[in-house]
């Protein structure tokens, strides 16, 4: 078996240096099998992908303390449990950048659909953060059998992760619509500069206590409320090293405007800006990816640092809400349904639906109209069912037939409001010309579910059971669209580098021991839209900090993960 061609000593930390001198030592005088294993755990025999891009090779890898010790020749005997890696590839943990687990992992750890995926490190907080709840936003609370947590700041988020465990590590950003109601409430009113230097404070306050950024979620109330230059002034306290992560504005027919409004506030505020699931989500403007990426391109050729991350599907996940204009939304879900209920408001807000309102990104016409490309996914008798097959069953027997966009409102009316719905409104061939680039990442825009328990509800998007394993074994081995290496890379460092992880992502000595092991033949993502809880296959062993989390394909209950506060 042919092995890392690399010198042992560029390979090894001080102590793992130390230790495997020892044991050449007693080899050469015949008295190794006596001597004590130098390690916790080595990976015997892998085809190493270290997640720097650079091409794989051969290695054993070894693991000391929750680190990464050693990578290259480890004398036989050495750890304490040795894990067999023929035919298998060895590669940091994934990361997932955009994920939505923050109070799932205070109900159930185990973070099963997203550990058998190989993700070791979730990152929350697109627009909405699990903290802080303060002013006129009231403390959280989540009740668990025989106890409540309640928290009002991040940091106190992150000591109940800590406190109950969870299988894998969590970051999070602090959400820009967060702060927005903290201070404002649910009203459309603008913001004084005595107000927003109270946002500016609560940011500074949570990143100081770990988060890794401000996130936004714009294309909705109340990050929709934001102008620029109010968003410009937000990011000012993020200065120096924090990332600025973005829903954008409009996916739609302004998605163009959307970009460069992203890319104006990181080049105003200085700092670096992600994306978040870049995409085209409207028929009309199918097939220009190509410009999106050449205004991408240009910001970067000028120094603004811009990336953006995607999800491997052709259909996104909001709320049948997201239909009803923004001006509806003014005072939270019951002054919107209050509208929905007003007679003299229903044929404007048809109008709007089937028209649009300047500067908004209407789901509707982004899919032409069509019912059949929206499918329910809420826990209702009605999940996994299209909506064209929903309004047939309201229609039946009524004559004359109503207006759909009434019965789409009335049964918003009978739902409180909200009715989780999967869009297919973009198309692969510009997820994949996105995926491509070279600053475009991974994340799965999903949830640490599981196919059975309290977890298993809903009718979720397929991403929170088979993004990862969806890109290895769709995109790299049939499709090959991107290499192994550059599929690894965008899964791990460019994400760990992006909200400054610095000690993940990579491979090397001195990294937590966040390890994930496939079997690249057979990788797979069974999870589909009308049968997503289905765990991906061919994902062997994940370890998370040192700490075997799925051993031989089985859950092994370990709950090592914890909450990486950025410093």
């Amino acid at each position: 078996m042919p092995l890392c061609d690399r010198s042992c000593t560029l390979c090894l930390s001080s102590p793992a240096r130390w230790l495997l001198a020892l044991s050449l030592v007693l080899a050469s005088s015949g008295t190794l099998l006596a001597a004590e294993p130098a390690f916790d755990v080595v990976i015997r025999h892998g085809r190493v992908v270290d997640g720097s891009g650079n091409p794989w090779f051969f290695a054993d890898v070894a693991i000391q303390d929750g680190k990464i010790a050693a990578v290259g020749r480890i004398p036989a005997g050495a750890g304490r449990r040795e894990i067999e890696a023929t035919g298998l590839v060895v590669a940091p943990g994934f990361i997932d950048i955009h994920s939505h687990s923050d109070t799932i992992l205070l109900e159930d750890g185990a973070a099963q659909s997203k550990i058998r995926q190989g993700v070791t490190t979730e990152v929350f907080g697109e627009g909405e953060s699990a903290a802080p709840a303060k002013g006129k936003l009231s403390s959280r609370k989540f009740l668990k059998p025989g106890k409540t947590l309640e928290w009002t700041s991040l940091g106190e988020y992150f000591d109940h992760l800590d406190h109950e465990g969870t299988a894998v590590n969590a970051a999070s950003y602090v959400g820009m619509g967060t702060i927005w109601r903290c201070v404002m409430g649910e009203t459309f009113e603008r913001p004084t500069a005595v107000q927003l230097q109270e946002m500016r404070g609560l940011i500074r306050e949570a990143l100081d206590q770990g988060a890794v950024g401000l996130s936004s979620m714009l294309m909705m109330p109340p990050g929709s409320l934001a102008t620029t230059d109010e968003l410009v002034e937000l990011c000012q306290e993020l200065r120096p090293g924090g990332l600025y992560s973005s829903h954008i504005r409009n996916e739609g027919l302004g998605v163009f405007d959307a970009v460069k409004e992203a890319i104006a506030i990181g080049e105003r505020a200085q700092i670096p800006v992600d994306i978040i699931h870049l995409k085209i989500a409207d028929q009309q403007y199918w097939g220009r990816m190509n410009e999106i990426i050449s205004l991408i391109d240009a910001a970067r050729s000028r120094g603004v640092n811009v990336q953006a991350n995607v999800y491997p599907y052709t259909r996104g996940n909001n709320d049948l809400a997201s239909i009803i204009p923004p001006w509806a939304h003014e005072g939270g879900t019951p002054k919107m349904l209050e509208r929905l209920k007003d007679p003299s408001l229903r044929e404007r807000l048809k109008r709007d639906i089937r028209e649009g309102v300047p500067g908004w990104y209407n789901h509707y016409t982004a899919v032409g109209g069509d019912w059949s490309r929206m499918l329910i996914s809420k826990e209702t008798v009605l999940k996994g069912l299209t909506m064209d097959r929903v309004m047939a069953e309201r229609v039946k027997g009524k004559s004359p037939p109503p207006d759909l966009l009434d019965e789409l409102m009335d049964y918003l009316i009978q739902e409180n409001g909200s009715v989780s719905t999967v869009y297919a409104h973009h198309t692969d061939e510009d997820m994949l010309l996105a995926l491509r680039q070279p600053w475009c990442s991974v994340g799965s825009d999903g949830s640490a579910l599981a196919v059975a328990g309290s977890l298993r509800r809903g009718n979720p998007h397929p991403r929170s059971f088979g993004t990862f394993p969806r890109v290895l074994g769709v995109y790299v081995r049939d499709l090959k669209v991107l290499t192994l290496e550059d599929a690894i890379r965008k899964m791990t460092s460019l994400n760990a580098a992006r909200i400054g992880l610095q000690d993940r992502g990579l491979l090397k000595p001195g990294m937590a021991a966040d390890v994930v092991l496939f079997n690249p033949a057979t990788v797979t993502d069974h999870a589909t839209y009308t049968d997503p809880f289905q765990y991906a296959e061919g994902i062997h062993t994940v370890i998370v900090n040192g700490v075997l989390v799925i051993d031989n394909g089985e859950h092994t209950g370990k709950r090592p993960g914890r909450a990486l506060r950025r410093r």
